[in-house]
């Protein structure tokens, strides 16, 4: 008797294959992963070398996350389906406020800690996971991307208002540019080339950058060709309460992120995910935050652009991803290409980013869509969610007269909103309208309802 065939998701592809396959996926996501901690690096005031390693630690991170992700670690981490991890930009708005309130050993010791919350919760939160609905998910994301763009102007026009050359009309007219660039390649190319558009942008922005006198690619030639960051890069790791609490909302809010693309990537593989599944994937993003807060990288989720691709090549080998992760911890042990990435100007960067960030609150609101308004509170719940989310991003020294750990959580647009959405979605939907089915019909984890 034949022995039984391997499941498409189990099958190992040739080599030839796997590597392109491999490079393909770690071309949709590269842009994604750099911008963090770009903006980052911009935002908390880094020297050009600083943000280097930062990208370096980042793409390592990334793939070994991604590695995790694929091919697990026995009955305890790990989804085992094609996924790819990459920084989230969830995290970038609470690292902001806490690099400038407590330092960056706060920020990584913050993320340590929120890597172990998720360690602890991850099986909690997957037997929970109707407690996160669309909801709550789709008013969290919509205000992620909100309040990132106000990072994206800073970096286009400046930061100070006073500099001679902030907000100068070559530089909104090089970022215009890049921005028209990627609506060209996105409209008038199809297939895998209109998913690089972002990149595109980039190189072609710093192209036109160089003889605007918008470039310095000095420190490149310093960087070594092959290296490591030096864990704790910036010192012992500080745990100031109110940015620990900080940074385990967004784990929570990255375990909603991660748990709706496992839960596409496994309806596309034919291969549903079990609660216990759901579990190890998300153990794997609490993994992300302890090797990010150690090796000064960054919170790891699953990348949305990678489950597209998923969707658009129908190639369901697990294998591929891992080929994936393993070029992504090859590109960060290169010190000198994060010095090149970390040299690219702010108005190319910020212009880059105000298309990704506008994309976040695209898919927020996509998200959204899935939510029953007729008839329900839900309208009510997303409105205050957000307006309470965007208060301290149109009123950054608002809660000025409250303490520090006020400060840091209520001035965290994503904290807030994510405690908003949450609390309210429980007042008015639990436990009277916890079993409601999505408006599709869909079960997942075991016959659970995805929720509404």
């Amino acid at each position: 008797m034949p022995p039984p065939a391997r499941h498409p998701v189990d099958q190992v592809l040739p080599p030839a294959r796997l590597g392109l396959l491999g490079l393909q996926h770690v071309l949709v996501m590269y842009t994604g992963c750099v911008t963090v901690p770009l903006v980052f690096g911009a935002a908390a005031k880094l020297d050009t070398s600083t943000i280097g390693l930062l990208i370096n630690a980042d793409l390592l991170v990334a793939g070994l996350v991604t590695l995790l992700q694929s091919l697990g670690v026995g009955r305890v981490l790990g989804v085992r389906l094609p996924v790819v991890a990459g920084a989230t930009f969830t995290a970038v708005t609470p690292m902001i406020l806490i690099a400038g309130e407590y330092g960056m050993q706060a920020v990584y010791g913050s993320m340590i800690a929120a890597g172990v919350f998720g360690l602890l919760v991850a099986v909690p939160f997957a037997r929970a996971v109707r407690f996160f609905p669309p909801l709550v998910s789709g008013s969290v994301i919509t205000v992620i991307g909100l309040s990132l763009i106000g990072v994206a102007a800073g970096l286009i026009a400046g930061l100070d208002p006073t500099a001679k050359d902030y907000a100068a009309p070559s530089h909104l007219a090089l970022a215009g540019g890049i921005v028209l660039l990627i609506v060209v390649v996105s409209r008038f190319t199809s297939g895998f080339l209109s998913q690089l558009g972002v990149l595109l942008g980039l190189l072609g922005g710093t192209l036109v950058a160089v003889p605007m006198g918008l470039t310095d690619f000095s420190s490149v030639g310093d960087a070594d060709w092959l290296g490591l960051a030096s864990p704790f890069h910036f010192g012992a790791p500080h745990f100031p309460v109110a940015a620990v609490i900080s940074m385990c909302v967004v784990m929570l809010v990255t375990f909603t992120e991660s748990t709706a693309d496992m839960l596409a990537v496994g309806e596309m593989t034919g291969r549903p995910l079990s609660r216990g599944d759901l579990a190890r994937g998300l153990a794997g993003d609490g993994v992300s935050g302890v090797l990010a807060g150690v090796m000064n990288g960054f919170v790891d989720t699953v990348f949305a652009q990678n489950v597209g691709l998923v969707g658009m090549t129908k190639v369901r080998s697990r294998y591929v991803a891992a080929v994936a992760g393993g070029i992504l911890v090859a590109l960060g042990l290169v010190p000198k290409l994060g010095e090149v990435v970390a040299s690219l100007p702010g108005p190319v960067v910020g212009a880059a980013g105000l298309v990704m960030f506008a994309t976040v609150t695209a898919v927020g609101i996509n998200t959204l869509r899935k939510v029953e308004f007729e008839g329900t509170n839900n309208l009510l719940i997303v409105a205050v969610s957000i307006g309470v989310g965007m208060l301290p991003v149109a009123a950054p020294t608002i809660y000025h007269a409250f303490p520090t750990w006020v400060q840091i959580i209520g001035g965290s647009a994503i904290t807030s909103a994510t405690l908003a959405a949450f609390l309210l979605n429980l007042l008015f939907n639990h436990p009277q309208r916890s079993a409601t089915s999505a408006p599709d019909g869909k079960k997942g984890l075991d016959g659970m309802p995805l929720g509404q």
